[in-house]
Order: C-alpha cells, then structure tokens, then sequence
C-alpha cells in the first residue's frame, strides 16, 4: 500500500473511531430524556432517617429528603416515583440504573467520586460522635477502649475508620435503626451517626443522657447522579441553583432542621 492511501486508510479508521466515540457518549445521555419522554423520575429516599426521610402515621414518606425529591420531580416536569433505600444501597441502585438519582442524605467524598456524579448541595448535614454525659470523650483519642456503634457503609463509618485510635471497639450495624437501637440497648458506650439521627434518639430516650462529644466531619447533602450523566446532572444543578436564589433550600432546611439551609458548596 502506497503512503497516501495509508494515509487514508489511517484517517478512516480515526474517523469512525470518533463516530463511534460520538455516538456512544450521546447514548449514554439517556436520563434526562427518558425522563422528559417518560413524565417519571425515579428518585431513592431513606425511610429510616429522620428528619430527612421516615414513614408517617400515614404510612406515607416523609422529611427534607422526600420534600427536595418531590421538588425536583415537580421542576423537571414528572411524576415522581420514590423508592426507599438503606446507605448500603443506595449507590448499588443507582450503578444498577433502579433509580434515576439518591437524594439520602449522601455525603461527597474522593472515593464515591470515583463511581458517581455529584450535584451541588443542597441541605447541611454533619457526622458526630454522642455518648452519656457520665463518659469522658473530650476528643477521638478517648475512643480508645470503648465500644462504638455506627452504620455500615455510611460516610460516619468512614471517618470513624480513619481516626479512631487503635483499641477503638467499632461495631457495625446494616442500618439507622439497628445501630441506635444497639446504642440505646446499651450493647455499645458510644453511638458515631448523623446530627438528625441523635437527635431523635436523644428526644425519644432522655434517660441516657447521650450529649453531642466530637465533630467527625462536616458533610452537606448532595445528590447522586450515575456517571455519564451531564446532562441530568447540569441539569439537577439548574434547579438546585434557582431553589436557592429563591429561598426554597432555606424553606426546607427551616421546615425540618429549625435553620436555614445558609451557604451550601457547590
């Protein structure tokens, strides 16, 4: 084969490499589209979260987490469909394309960044350590020998992980629920969780004197976007960013946290 017709050859194959490249992207842009095709947004939840997301007296969902999906569903124009998850799932739901996007309580790090898309934030949150007023924990150093009851796979766990002290006894639970129950039940000294979650175990169970100890990490929520998604996703922050010029974030954070949503990152 003569250099120009090599040449050429070489150029067809980078342009159907291109073409191919092109085409791939574009239909992995199908979210936004098959949502506006649809009129339906499926959107994940926790059910076992308060104030973010719980059941009702109605049996119905409910908290900021219910309220911002149903914010979103209303802005993009479709029903919404809402569909309960624990932490552990609630990633594997949105890999596995069950849901179209996580609005429960997730927290951004490097290591969920490798496998999904982040919106900006849209409600503050923070992790914490809590124990009874009688146990001296004046700092994470003073975790060492005592036992510690925290939720697999949640953002706490993580942070728990990287700073306790060796001899820190850290007892995972599958959920919310089972780990405050284990903390109340007095199978744990110490509970790791989120700010809401302790506070509803310390309104419901006042007898254990349980008071906020350490900071573990400040997390505002974000939601959660499959990768490849840009065009829900810039989308998604759209309507984050019209939400919050409104006063709308500051509504919902007022509704169900008493304060206001205030400065959220991006």
């Amino acid at each position: 084969m003569n250099t120009p017709m090599r040449k050429r050859g070489l150029l067809a194959a980078t342009l159907g490499l291109a073409l191919s490249l092109t085409a791939g992207s574009a239909l992995a842009q199908t979210a936004l589209a098959d949502i506006q095709k649809n009129k339906l947004v499926r959107i994940a939840v926790p059910t076992d979260f308060p104030p973010y997301g719980f059941v009702g007296v109605d049996m119905a969902p409910q908290g900021l987490d219910v309220d911002m999906a149903r914010l979103i569903a209303d802005k993009l124009g479709a029903k919404l469909e809402l569909v309960p998850v624990s932490s552990p799932n609630r990633i594997p739901y949105l890999q596995s394309k069950k849901v179209d996007m996580v609005i429960s309580t997730l927290g951004k790090n490097p290591e969920r960044e490798k496998v999904i898309n982040f919106s900006a934030a849209y409600s503050p949150f923070f992790q914490g350590i809590y124990a009874p007023r009688s146990l001296k924990v004046s700092s994470v150093a003073d975790l060492a020998g005592k036992s510690v009851a925290v939720t697999r796979g949640a953002i706490e766990d993580q942070e728990l992980t990287r700073v306790a002290p060796a001899g820190t006894d850290i007892k995972r639970f599958e959920d919310n629920n089972a780990t405050v129950s284990a903390y109340v039940s007095h199978q744990t000294q110490v509970i790791a969780t989120g700010v809401s979650v302790a506070e509803v175990m310390m309104q419901r169970n006042p007898a254990l004197g349980t008071e906020y100890k350490e900071l573990l990490k400040e997390s505002p929520n974000h939601i959660g976007l499959a990768k490849g998604e840009d065009t829900l996703l810039a989308k998604v922050n759209e309507i984050i960013a019209q939400a919050k010029a409104a006063g709308e974030l500051d509504k919902l954070s007022q509704k169900w946290l008493k304060r206001p949503a205030g400065n959220l990152p991006l």
